[in-house]
């Protein structure tokens, strides 16, 4: 089975999905309805997944089993998290079955829209961090400008959802809703791993920093699987002229004959690149002369927040929707009108000539070196789980603007030894030690603001993982905020 599948007739394919979490409850679900015989494998059991397997009807289910490869199936749908060396793709490559992701089903499934005769255009988006806010940020815009769009893929809508929203089981139009015109999609590396065929309209790598290495195995296989975002881009690569190895990325993909790479930064732009120029944002890539001219987009003041890497999200967004097309205006009310989530760089309160900052979603060391880079002074709200992560280069960047560190989490003690080597002279507090959830935040939130003097933001950007001490990141930034908002009663 190769590329012939993608106008593959489903009906009575045997099909095997790895997980059943949401990506794999979605492809089972639109598999079974195209006809296939659909098994899907978990190696976890419990009341959650059997009550989860209960409800999807017509596809047969296999908990406690993750790692055998059914009878017969020709081939497997992948949810993103599952390794390479699973052994359940290893037996796959033995007998010479194709493993897609749910991405890639969904890119052979588009279907053709009526106005143009092709499937809508995808304007796709990866980086180690910063990927969810600039697909964001993009669909605002794309919104502004009056086309049907969704952010897609590893945020918001289901991207299999999304490509099959407005259409029949064959292909045809339904008629109670118009089809998607175009899509914002955000890709992890996992996901583009598992998609050897998908060829976005245009694409962006924000940025590339080590993660996730235990699954590609090096930061090399990393890089490797970011950059397919690149391979067959029609209209523009956008790389970060920030960070030399996304545009390494661009030099290495096959495109098709007239894409353009187009950078972004934070500087004067030159040719072919966005930029910032006395506060404005300016393209130069998309102008009729940019050899001589350049375009005003927006404002900094129109980027919410306007900390430095949120300028530069703003800036990929707008390159991808300029090279759809997108005037300029519809760029900057985009921009006005997005939103960012919770948990991202959020102002919680003032309180005592003191700002609260909850960046709880900052969960490795690139994405918190973007927080503490947008702030002076700062007492820094550090720690979790560290996932290997080494922190000497994020505390020397840091140091001059830390009035003092409270370090909580299990592994702590990676960053304060980085912090007793780059930053000796900063005070660092350990607290909540042993503690988890709302008491544990009381505290770390008491301690901080006892260290703060007016003027002072205190950040909670903690460069590591959450769950040693709470649920997820969500609930560590609401119960941030929930003991930040007592500091005012």
């Amino acid at each position: 089975m190769g590329d012939e599948l993608s106008e593959l007739d489903y009906q009575g394919l045997p099909v095997t999905v790895a997980g059943l979490g949401v990506s794999g409850v979605s492809a089972a679900r639109v598999l079974r309805d195209l006809g296939a015989l659909v098994t899907v494998v978990d190696g976890g059991d419990g009341p959650a997944l059997r009550a989860r397997a209960a409800e999807l009807t017509g596809v047969t289910v296999r908990l406690g089993d993750g790692a055998s490869l059914p009878e017969g199936t020709r081939l497997v749908v992948t949810s993103p998290g599952w390794p390479p060396s699973s052994p359940l793709f290893v037996a796959a490559a033995a007998a010479g079955v194709p493993v897609w992701g749910d991405v890639e089903l969904a890119w052979r499934l588009r279907r053709p829209l009526a106005a143009t005769g092709e499937p809508a255009p995808w304007l796709a988006v990866t980086g180690t961090n910063g990927k969810t806010t600039t697909v964001q940020m993009l669909a605002s815009i794309l919104t502004a400008a009056g086309r049907r769009t969704a952010a897609v893929g590893n945020v918001g809508v289901s991207v299999l959802d999304a490509v099959l929203a407005g259409f029949e089981a064959d292909g045809e139009a339904t008629g109670d809703r118009a089809p998607y015109e175009v899509l914002a999609v955000e890709l992890s590396s996992y996901q583009l791993h598992w998609s050897p065929t998908l060829r976005p309209h245009s694409a962006a790598v924000l940025n590339l920093a080590p993660d996730h290495l235990d699954w590609h195995g090096s930061m090399e296989a990393y890089a490797a699987d970011k950059g397919r975002i690149y391979q067959g881009n029609q209209v523009a690569c956008v790389y970060n002229l920030a960070d030399p190895a996304t545009e390494e990325l661009v030099r290495e993909a096959d495109v098709e004959e007239g894409c353009r790479a187009i950078g972004f930064g934070l500087g004067a732009p030159g040719l072919s690149q966005f930029g910032v120029v006395d506060g404005l944002l300016v393209d130069r890539a998309f102008v009729p002369d940019r050899a001589k001219s350049a375009a005003e987009i927006g404002a900094v003041a129109d980027v919410n927040p306007p900390a430095p890497h949120n300028i530069a999200n703003a800036l990929a967004a707008a390159a991808l929707a300029r090279a759809y097309g997108v005037d300029t205006r519809a760029v900057r009310e985009g921009l006005r009108a997005f939103r960012p989530d919770a948990h991202r760089i959020a102002h919680v309160a003032e309180v005592g000539e003191v700002t609260y900052i909850d960046d709880s979603k900052a969960t490795n060391t690139h994405a918190a070196a973007a927080s503490l880079a947008a702030y002076d002074p700062i007492v820094w709200i550090a720690g979790g789980l560290a996932k290997d992560a080494t922190f000497d280069e994020l505390v020397q960047q840091a140091a001059t603007r830390l009035r003092a560190v409270v370090l909580i989490g299990a592994d702590r003690a990676v960053i304060r030894e980085a912090l007793a080597r780059h930053a000796p002279d900063v005070p660092v507090i350990d607290v909540a030690e042993g503690q988890t959830g709302a008491v544990a935040m009381a505290e770390v939130v008491r301690t901080a603001a006892g260290l703060a003097h007016p003027g002072d933001t205190v950040l909670l950007a903690p460069a590591c993982a959450s769950m040693d001490m709470f649920t997820n990141y969500g609930e560590r930034g609401d119960l941030f905020a929930a003991a930040v908002l007592e500091l005012t009663d």
